[in-house]
């Protein structure tokens, strides 16, 4: 007998709207019911939003969320049979949120092409609720990030990450941020092949600079072989970021950060990704990455159901101050800030030591965003762009058991992968 748990008497973020005094109900990996409680403990009142979820509603999202526990190292409390409610009084329960732009966390990088550093960090965010990530790597050698692509792809096809994103090499020496300039190249399309290729099928998003030579066309074989082109650390000009967009790049890599600024008479990218409705703007809210009135400039322009926020977090998210990798280049962080310790690019930001739940209690504390809005950037919207919101991204009947629970003051409190608890609400 499969296990029934309901969540009861917080706050429920829906695709529609909030209600007071909700109610979630999970049987096994799926949500089975979503929306006011009804009767006692909040058993759902019957009807076809508590009915029970279906393979073929969810195109296979058992398989998705099968690698919850190896990644977690969380209980498992929707095992066995029964029924059981847990009140939640006082706090939200939201969707579990989605990472496009990741490459590390608790001292690991996705950059190592070890199993045992990508469940590192996989664990590291999951615990902050990211339940759904990219692995992003950073600019290396081609074939050693063909052999990582092939490492992390067995992980995707494990159900413990939704694809690959390589950021570079193919980016701009004038904007390469925290990447070795010295291993940077413009996008051949038979290298960009090759890393789809070395992916196998597990590429989801690559970053490049649109202006270089080979830029356009590789952007059109990105989107002709399914996989998101994203326009970043570019040098591009207003013109030429336009000319990629109709080529079929559909996100903006961390807006504005490596990037030209927004002038008046130079608009350049900015303004080109920030007003076509196809383009999803991934945007980094630390607090150091962005101005919160750049961000909120950001956000209101585009609006919650074309901005993700990510995390572009390195491998010392969830950990202390020190020096770690980032890729083949060395990281000094202090204060939280993550900086390049060495080299001809030191002293540049290198990532950051974000968690999305960090990000989520910052967007409504701090920048005054609704929280709404704030769960579509977080959960919805990601899913959108990566083609899998029939699974994640919303609380609702059919879907993933994959949500996150806050308390009043929106800090983390409990996390749910696949039905499985990561972080208890009663243990912490």
């Amino acid at each position: 007998m499969v296990q029934r748990t309901h969540l009861t008497g917080a706050r429920v973020v829906l695709p529609d709207g909030v209600v007071d005094n909700g109610r979630v109900t999970v049987e096994g990996t799926r949500i089975t019911a979503a929306g006011p409680a009804a009767g006692p403990a909040g058993r759902p009142a019957p009807g076809p939003a508590a009915g029970p979820a279906t393979d073929s509603a969810t195109g296979g999202a058992a398989s998705a969320s099968g690698g919850a526990a190896s990644a977690s190292g969380g209980a498992a409390s929707a095992s066995g049979g029964g029924e059981r409610a847990l009140d939640l009084a006082g706090g939200w329960i939201v969707p579990g949120f989605v990472d496009l732009h990741v490459h590390g966390g608790g001292g690991a990088s996705f950059s190592a092409g070890t199993p045992e550093e990508a469940l590192t960090a996989i664990r590291t965010h999951r615990r902050h609720g990211t339940t759904t990530m990219l692995a992003s790597t950073v600019t290396g050698d081609l074939d050693d990030l063909a052999r990582q692509a092939a490492a992390l792809s067995e992980l995707v096809e494990q159900g413990e990450l939704a694809g690959i994103h390589f950021e570079g090499p193919f980016i701009s020496p004038h904007r390469c941020g925290a990447h070795q300039p010295s291993l940077l190249r413009a996008p051949d399309p038979a290298d960009v092949r090759k890393l789809v290729d070395a992916a196998r099928g597990t590429a989801r998003m690559m970053t490049l600079a649109p202006e270089l030579p080979g830029g356009l066309e590789s952007v059109r074989l990105l989107a002709d072989s399914g996989v998101l082109a994203a326009v970043g650390h570019t040098d591009s000009t207003y013109e030429a970021t336009l000319e990629a967009v109709e080529a079929g790049a559909t996100v903006a890599t961390h807006l504005f950060n490596a990037m030209p600024s927004l002038l008046h008479r130079a608009p350049g990218p900015v303004a080109a990704l920030l007003e076509d409705e196809r383009i999803t703007v991934e945007l980094i809210n630390d607090g150091t990455h962005l101005h919160p009135a750049v961000l909120g400039l950001a956000f209101h322009r585009a609006g919650a159901d074309r901005v993700a926020f990510i995390t572009d977090a390195m491998g010392a998210a969830g950990m202390s101050d020190g020096r770690y990798p980032l890729g083949p280049m060395e990281v000094e962080v202090k204060d939280g800030v993550a900086r390049i310790s060495d080299g001809p690019t030191a002293g540049s930001i290198a990532g950051s030591t974000l968690t999305l739940d960090r990000a989520f209690h910052r967007a409504v504390t701090i920048d005054g965003l609704g929280v709404e809005a704030t769960v579509r950037a977080l959960s919805a919207t990601p899913a959108r762009v990566l083609g899998i919101a029939d699974r994640v991204g919303s609380l609702e009947p059919g879907k993933d058991a994959d949500l996150v629970v806050l308390d009043d003051d929106f800090r983390l409190r409990g996390v749910m992968r696949g039905g499985a608890w990561v972080v208890h609400p009663e243990l912490g």
